[in-house]
């Protein structure tokens, strides 16, 4: 099995939108940013071609379509998530499977895309089937006021139209190596997938742990509809984690990317730094 996670841009947000109610005096400790408090993210992919060749991505960043729409986000060093398939030998046409944590533009956006303004849009992976979180698909159609400005419709329309949108209900085994569960808090049902090699356990943790240090769990976004769910959430997880030496991805971390969690006292901290 091969995994690689691949770098689709980069964005700023405010750092008291990404660390809550945790005083600037505390976060920038932990992460580094501007003057006037932005914080750099990435936007990662995860790309998975099983034994039994399923090619497999998670998440696939923003795109280009809402660039303009979302300039107070100031994206930079995009990257066209084709080309880089193409660079490990993968045509479009060969992904089987495209997992959405959640549909959120910087996590979806490039589902559809256009070559120019004049364009229809057109699906960028045409043969995969796309896993969404049921709820979270319901929440798409009909969001609450929080979210509403983070979804776009021309981001997944196609794919339900052409039949190849696929709703979780619960945890389930999508193949030997990948297990898809729920978690709630920062939006309903996100899909979060384990990934099982013979070496170690890899769950893409998406915006459960956004950031390496967001480990702590009272570290809680304000993006995060609902916060105390998020707490017990997080938990759950790091628990897990501590437990089964589980990898942490973190898909917004400018500077971490994988690490391995420790439990000290009643803390929870970065182990070893892993790379993929």
């Amino acid at each position: 099995m091969v995994i690689r996670l691949i770098d689709t841009g980069y964005f700023y947000a405010d750092g008291g939108a990404m660390f809550g109610v945790i005083p600037q005096t505390a976060w920038s400790r932990r992460y580094p940013s501007e003057d006037n408090n932005s914080c750099v993210l990435a936007m990662r992919t995860l790309l998975i071609c099983t034994d039994e060749g399923r090619v497999i991505l998670i998440d696939n960043g923003a795109g280009n379509k809402q660039l303009l729409q979302l300039d107070y986000y100031r994206f930079f060093n995009m990257s066209d998530l084709h080309t880089s398939l193409r660079n490990y030998g993968i045509e479009p046409e060969q992904v089987t499977d495209m997992i959405l944590t959640h549909l959120h533009f910087d996590h979806c956006g490039y589902t559809t895309h256009q070559q120019d303004q004049k364009e229809k849009y057109t699906l960028a992976f045409p043969n995969a089937t796309h896993w969404v979180g049921k709820k979270q698909w319901e929440n798409f159609l009909h969001p609450n006021a929080l979210e509403r400005d983070s979804y776009f419709p021309e981001n997944m329309q196609l794919v339900e139209k052409a039949s190849l949108l696929q709703l979780v209900e619960c945890d389930m085994q999508l193949c030997d190596c990948v297990q898809l569960r729920l978690y709630d808090g920062h939006t309903p049902a996100q899909l979060v997938p384990y990934i099982t090699t013979a070496e170690q356990t890899f769950v893409f943790a998406g915006d459960v742990i956004p950031l390496a240090a967001s480990i702590s769990p009272q570290w809680i976004s304000a993006y995060d509809t609902y916060p105390v769910t998020s707490y017990t959430e997080k938990i759950r997880m790091l628990d897990e984690a501590v437990e089964q030496k589980q990898a942490i991805i973190y898909c917004h971390d400018a500077y971490t990317s994988c690490s391995t969690i420790k439990k000290v006292n009643h803390f929870y901290v970065k182990d070893q730094l892993l790379s993929l």
